[in-house]
């Protein structure tokens, strides 16, 4: 099984890989943006609405981030027909 992930991403095709990492790179400053909401509501403890944002933040960043990864994957191996 950890063969066959290796083996899949080695056969990305170069514009599907700088689609990948730029998506990612986009998902780490917005989990570096919430986070910090996250550490201002932490010492500072204004308003729970603060907290809600960085949560939000937070889990829509995971949650591209996979996304980039898994649609990066499909679309990568529609193109080549092996779906």
């Amino acid at each position: 099984m950890k063969n066959k992930i290796i083996e899949i991403f080695k056969n990305l095709d170069s514009k599907t890989i700088k689609i990948i990492k730029n998506g990612l790179k986009f998902c780490t400053i917005i989990c570096a943006i919430a986070l910090a909401i996250l550490l201002m509501y932490t010492f500072t403890n204004t308003s729970p609405i603060i907290y809600e944002i960085g949560i939000i933040l937070f889990k829509t960043s995971l949650l591209f981030s996979v996304e980039f990864l898994i649609c990066g994957i499909v679309v990568d191996s529609l193109k080549k027909e092996q779906i």
